[in-house]
């Protein structure tokens, strides 16, 4: 539902230097998509009637992945209150609350912005309204200063006294603006700071000298952690992943090893699925009831039909659809195939463009050769089909339903329903030929040795 009396504004214009990256920071990945749509997609569950990206130069990756949020450019970059400035165009006079958001703070609920919500609506009619926390090192964040009125001022780092730095209570940089008073406000920002910015942070002092209340939310440490370097992208991957694991569980799947199971951030599991270690997760995919995956597989982009079981070893790629009660087993590779119910791919095999009817089996080693070098093909394996082992299916062909391929086959044409196909070369024996081999080569090296 649209709230017609909230829009958002989301900083997203930083290069992230300590990144060290050509990517811009907001679009490195956590849990497997771009921490700017984690926090979008936060944003969207609040209904907001307006949402505003405030990117910097170049950075059409950024606005591809926020839309249909509008999005605005800053040209110069200076500071957290220019950067407001330059979503005014698409606000204009809005006059409800403008909940002003980092691209970098990817790991925010809506329970807490819901919370500062709610203080910006409350009977006090703040005109500011900041998310504040206690982190256990306070390091440089700015220092919220606090008393009875509530919320007094905002004090930058670089710009504070040995005192104002033993505050334990930071600022998150997150705020709720009174829209209405808003505009007024940042007008009045000035760059006279030690690092010559526009800082928002200043809103609250100017608020206070017109009068008007100024109050916090605290929050929760795990919640505000800002991403600025690979280490902290590291730790805030290690949240995500702890609340995705434990939301799994929640569900009903079972995780053998929590923490060594890793999930994207749209993986779907089903009730009694069994997990067990070092399986991973990528974008895309859903898993049914009753489903075993053993260790060390990689999945992504994949379906997996009720009651079947994976791995180990195994790797289903893009496309890859297991059907109920199908078994792929150690160290085999499925990738846009359809492995339908009950059929059996065990053993180091390669399956891809395929189908794979219902109940067949495929024997280890097998290999749909799906590729030329310039075109992909398809194999089609009908139900009840026994593939013998280290096959090569060179596609496009089509085993019948019920037909067995002959172990170490290598075939090029469609085998009928209930055939048999053999394709390799036929087998010779000459009687006595290894002992008399053995023998020369037992006298040759004897010879070798007197020399």
């Amino acid at each position: 539902m649209v709230t017609e009396q909230l829009a958002v504004v989301i900083l997203a214009a930083g290069m992230g230097t300590r990144m060290k990256s050509d990517l811009p920071k907001v679009m490195h990945a956590i849990a497997g998509r771009p921490m700017i749509r984690h926090l979008k997609e936060t944003v969207d569950g609040l209904g907001p009637a307006r949402v505003v990206v405030v990117v910097g130069p170049g950075m059409e990756c950024v606005a591809q992945a926020v839309a249909p949020a509008v999005t605005v450019v800053q040209h110069d970059r200076q500071g957290t209150g220019h950067a407001v400035m330059q979503a005014r165009s698409v606000l204009g006079d809005f006059q409800g609350t403008v909940l002003v958001l980092y691209g970098d703070t990817p790991l925010l609920t809506c329970q807490t912005l819901e919370r500062l919500l709610a203080e910006r609506h409350g009977p006090k009619d703040p005109a500011v309204v900041v998310l504040g926390f206690k982190p256990d090192d306070p390091g440089h964040y700015g220092r919220l200063v606090v008393g009875g009125e509530g919320l007094k001022a905002i004090i930058e780092w670089k710009d504070s006294t040995p005192e104002q730095r033993s505050i334990p209570l930071c600022n998150s940089g997150v705020m709720a603006l009174d829209g209405r008073r808003m505009w007024a406000l940042i007008d009045r920002l000035n760059n006279d700071n030690a690092k010559g910015e526009y800082y928002l942070t200043d809103l609250v002092a100017l608020a206070r000298a017109d009068g008007a209340c100024c109050s916090f939310v605290l929050g929760e440490v795990e919640e505000l952690i800002g991403v600025n370097s690979r280490s902290e992208l590291a730790s805030a991957e290690d949240i995500a992943q702890r609340r995705l694991r434990a939301a799994a569980m929640a569900d009903g799947a079972t995780l053998v090893a929590p923490e060594t199971v890793w999930l994207s951030w749209d993986t779907r599991l089903g009730r009694d699925v069994v997990v067990h270690p070092h399986v991973v997760f990528g974008p895309g995919v859903k898993v049914g009831d009753g489903v075993t995956i053993k260790g060390f597989c990689h999945l992504e982009g994949c379906a997996i039909a009720d009651g079947a079981e994976v791995g180990p070893f195994a790797r289903l790629r893009p496309g890859a659809e297991i059907g109920q009660a199908a078994h792929i087993g150690n160290f085999v590779e499925v990738k846009k195939a359809t492995i339908e119910a009950g059929a059996k791919v065990n053993h180091l095999t390669y399956v891809g463009d395929a189908r794979v009817g219902a109940k067949a089996n495929i024997g280890a080693g097998t290999i749909t050769c799906n590729y030329d070098g310039f075109d992909k093909a398809f194999t089609d394996i009908g139900e009840g089909a026994f593939i013998g082992s280290n096959s090569s299916l060179v596609a496009p062909v089509k085993i019948g339903a019920g037909a067995i391929v002959g172990a170490g086959s290598v075939v090029t044409k469609e085998v009928s329903a209930g055939a048999l196909a053999v394709a390799r070369g036929s087998q010779m024996e000459l009687a006595g030929w290894a002992d008399r081999f053995r023998t020369r080569k037992t006298a040759e090296r004897a010879g070798k040795k007197k020399t």
